[in-house]
């Protein structure tokens, strides 16, 4: 049982009481919910993997939204995780193409621009057929880091002549995507601006 609270604690915002409780409440559930739900937790880890194009979690070698070919695949927006994908795309309001950097710039943190999949975004939009007529939308973060990791991005693939644009400001200084209603950032992607270092 110990071992069990342990690993349930180890997850984010789970604490040693609410372990305790989790693991309470498994030991009475019948035999097959359980394996069930163990094997569900294997699975995730062993067979979801990362697009190869956008980095996105994905069942396959390219995830559904990159094999979609009625998504807008000129218009690629730039996020920093698989959540805020999940929370642009409840918008319903952006019909292209995500790229998931997996983090942003943080020096204090120790994560730097090779950390991150921003190499894989510059040869994306360098690969492109007339990038002029394409667009990347910066969708990151309004803090310090957020708007640092933009302007490298911007530095990087600005030469190309692709135009680069940045959320609308519905979204406050210092707002993470993944907290924002759907309504901001549905405006905010609708919304958009260019992007100006």
């Amino acid at each position: 049982m110990s071992d069990a609270v342990e690993a349930i604690s180890s997850l984010p915002g789970v604490g040693r009481r609410s372990a305790l409780r989790l693991a309470l409440h498994l030991m009475r559930q019948p035999q097959e919910n359980v394996h069930h739900f163990t094997a569900a937790i294997n699975s995730l880890r062993d067979d979801i993997r990362f697009c190869r194009t956008c980095h996105n979690i994905s069942d396959d070698e390219q995830c559904s939204i990159c094999s979609d070919s009625r998504r807008d695949h000129r218009t690629i927006c730039v996020v920093e995780s698989v959540r805020d994908v999940m929370s642009i795309e409840s918008t319903g309001e952006f019909h292209g193409v995500y790229h998931v950097l997996g983090g942003i710039i943080s020096p204090i943190a120790g994560i730097g621009p090779s950390d991150l999949e921003i190499e894989s975004l510059v040869e994306r939009v360098s690969a492109m057929d007339d990038p002029g007529s394409a667009e990347v939308i910066l969708a990151l973060s309004g803090d310090v880091e957020g708007e640092t990791t933009s302007f490298y991005i911007y530095r990087k693939i600005s030469p190309t002549g692709i135009r680069i644009s940045t959320l609308a400001r519905g979204l406050g200084f210092g707002d993470d995507l993944e907290y924002a209603d759907q309504l901001t950032l549905g405006r905010s992607i609708a919304m958009r601006q260019e992007f100006r270092p």
